[in-house]
């Protein structure tokens, strides 16, 4: 089974909308890639609707999809979060919050009701958002000696290789991004050579 070296996300903010019985429920999708940044965005999203009851979210991390949380936050169990991280789930969405901001409109709307109604302005949202397919790449520091100049340069011309950061002093180094699909043969190549080394980043 080959590597996965995409993964499908809501380019930007994006917000739906869902009524029922006089409470508001507002769908908030964001861009995000980890449990710290989601924090600091459900706090923004507090003071940005600060007289609403309830903020439920969901969130699904990395390539796998396998850093995920949903929060019912003070409404019934799974009443609000699983369905929200249910949407996520079913456009297979990943790098995600979701958040759900309930104002409470004096009626009860029971489980079944709050199940319905989170679960639609997470749909909303996601539907007013435009998804994209995002690559992944592994981010490396190359670095060499001023001979091997002339061969790292031909390797990053040759696979397409943006330098995004480069110091060329006593020794060089190169900041880069490689492609999944080539970059087992990207560091082979570069390996050949006496000098090169490869320092990992991240893969992101």
């Amino acid at each position: 089974m080959s590597e996965k070296s995409t993964y499908l996300t809501i380019r930007n903010r994006s917000e739906g909308l869902y009524k029922e019985k006089g409470s508001k429920f507002i769908g908030i999708a964001l861009p995000c890639s980890t449990s710290e940044d989601a924090k600091e965005l459900i706090e923004l999203i507090r003071k940005e609707h600060h007289q609403a009851r309830h903020f439920c979210y969901a969130y699904r991390f990395g390539l796998e999809a396998d850093e995920y949380r949903a929060n019912d936050d003070g409404e019934p169990s799974n009443s609000a979060g699983a369905p929200i991280l249910g949407q996520l789930l079913s456009f297979d969405l990943t790098n995600l919050l979701m958040v759900v901001v309930r104002y409470y409109g004096g009626t009860k709307l029971g489980v079944g009701g709050l199940i319905n109604a989170y679960r639609t302005a997470a749909k909303e949202a996601i539907e007013a958002g435009k998804i994209v397919e995002r690559e992944v790449f592994d981010w490396v520091w190359i670095t060499f000696e001023y001979p091997d100049m002339p061969n790292v340069m031909n390797t990053l011309k040759k696979f397409n290789l943006e330098m995004i950061e480069h110091e060329f002093e006593v020794s060089c180094r190169i900041k880069t991004n490689l492609s999944l699909t080539f970059a087992v043969e990207i560091k082979a190549e570069l390996n050949v050579f006496d000098s090169v080394k490869i320092k990992e980043i991240g893969r992101y």
